[in-house]
């Protein structure tokens, strides 16, 4: 199972608890589940707090109902293991993702928002009621239209985008004029809405000290291999991929994390997310093209395609921040 559709099983292993009697007819079906990755020591590899929402109807614990989920979500295929721990969070655990799923699902399928023939962004039309407002401060500003975007590309039927936003600093003075829109944009993003962004130097330095630097050289260093690998005459291919642990995990997390995101109303969590697949690229890309004399093979093939679609990933994520992706730095 790709983690993608771990939301939907979940979303169906209440209703059909609900529809069997386990759970109360008052339970709270809810059309959408938040799924996220386990934090560093946690259980498993994903997790999720619906027994709570579900449990608000139900008449019961939360502990109870993820229990009832839990012995129908285990004989799901695709999913090795489903755990209760504290007080009602499913935890599970999935098998490693391979690259076409990851490639299929994950790009193709769930989270296309550019059209990566030719690099037009494909974001949701904001009406025009929900144009800029000048009296906005700067910074609500960038983090309400990214809200937006984010919720456009989950479908989600509640756009409410209000959360308090902290500015500037004034000490910071111009940041657009210092800094650029882009680098500025990327510092304001960067951390969560109530605490102050950080700006420094460091926006405008193009070494690996960086992360907005990281992300867009990474994107770019994506679209350089599918060039040279053309160059040297093949294309990309899908086909398992077994040296790309990381970078497979990152790309399968990436319709979670936008759905989060979206959620939550926290670009943040898809800024961290960008860094995390651009190191793993950047780690990757050693592997893709083929040394010296050896011939392009399939190995080679496949590896330039989830490049190129960490690329299209790298791409769509600074689009939704509002940030430009270059081909070349």
């Amino acid at each position: 199972m790709n983690p993608a559709d771990l939301p939907r099983a979940v979303v169906r292993a209440v209703r059909c608890a609900v529809a069997d009697g386990e759970l109360a007819a008052g339970a709270v079906v809810p059309e959408r589940v938040v799924v996220e990755r386990t934090r560093p020591g946690g259980v498993g590899d994903y997790a999720t707090p619906v027994a709570f929402q579900v449990a608000k109807g139900a008449g019961v614990r939360p502990h109870a109902v993820a229990q009832v989920l839990a012995r129908r979500l285990v004989q799901e295929p695709g999913i090795e293991d489903v755990e209760v721990t504290g007080p009602g969070f499913l935890c599970f655990v999935l098998p490693a993702p391979t690259a076409p799923d990851v490639i299929s699902r994950g790009i193709i399928d769930d989270i296309v928002i550019r059209d990566t023939r030719g690099g037009a962004a494909f974001l949701p039309t904001v009406d025009a009621a929900d144009a800029a407002d000048p009296a906005l401060e700067l910074r609500e500003r960038v983090v309400r239209d990214c809200v937006l975007r984010l919720l456009r590309t989950q479908d989600a039927g509640n756009t409410d985008t209000h959360t308090p936003v902290v500015p500037v600093a004034k000490r910071d003075g111009d940041v657009i004029a210092r800094y650029g829109r882009d680098a500025a944009a990327w510092a304001m993003l960067a951390v969560p809405a109530k605490e102050t962004p950080a700006f420094g130097d460091v926006l405008l330095l193009q070494s690996e000290a960086s992360e907005f630097f990281r992300v867009r050289y990474a994107h770019a260093r994506a679209r350089d291999l599918v060039r040279n690998a053309a160059q040297l005459g093949f294309g990309p291919e899908a086909g398992d991929v077994d040296d790309a642990g990381a970078l497979l995990r990152a790309l399968a997390d990436h319709p979670l994390v936008l759905e989060a995101a979206a959620h939550h109303r926290a670009p943040e969590r898809l800024v961290r997310q960008l860094v995390e697949v651009a190191d793993a690229l950047l780690d990757f890309q050693y592997r893709v093209l083929p040394k010296g004399d050896e011939k392009p093979s399939a190995a080679h093939r496949a590896r330039l395609a989830l490049a190129e679609a960490a690329g299209t990933v790298l791409a769509g994520g600074l689009a939704l921040l509002g940030i430009d992706a270059p081909t070349r730095l």
